[in-house]
């Protein structure tokens, strides 16, 4: 008769398969989301890497136009890889993802949506009092270019 762990160890190879399989699925069950990739802001002065943060979406400004010093928040820190899309999640019964948008000069968060309207633009919605009534839409665009070192967009 096998002991307990004698028992586990022999099941190991067959529990790693499982595992390993149980993943696979996963990932290919999840392909990325066509708001995912790097998106240039509408006014052109910024791009954010948009993509997967646990069960979320969030994006961060990777890229600015700017002279002189990075610019910095309004607690002082460099907008330079900054989270500015927080909590996305997925509302499947209008297609678009809801979260969170911080304006750095305010430090003050707004609700937002985003969606994909095609690969190559992307819709961001901000507005306040939960209700999209109250807000401004931006159309932002796929980015294709270059980031040069600190966040300095050529």
């Amino acid at each position: 008769m096998l002991t307990g762990a004698a028992h586990l160890i022999r099941l190991m190879p067959l529990l790693a398969l499982l595992g390993v399989s149980q993943a696979m699925a996963q990932t290919a069950g999840n392909p990325p989301a066509p708001e995912e990739g790097l998106w240039l802001a509408q006014d052109h002065d910024g791009v954010f890497q948009i993509g997967h943060c646990g069960d979320t979406l969030c994006g961060r400004l990777i890229g600015m136009l700017y002279d002189g010093p990075v610019p910095k928040d309004v607690w002082g820190r460099s907008q330079c890889g900054l989270v500015m899309l927080t909590d996305f999640r997925l509302s499947k019964d209008e297609n678009v993802w809801r979260g969170h948008i911080l304006d750095p000069e305010t430090g003050r968060t707004y609700d937002a949506r985003i969606h994909a309207e095609s690969a190559e633009v992307l819709k961001l919605r901000g507005f306040i009092l939960g209700i999209p009534l109250f807000g401004k839409t931006q159309t932002w665009t796929r980015y294709h270019g270059t980031i040069g070192p600190e966040c300095k967009l050529p």
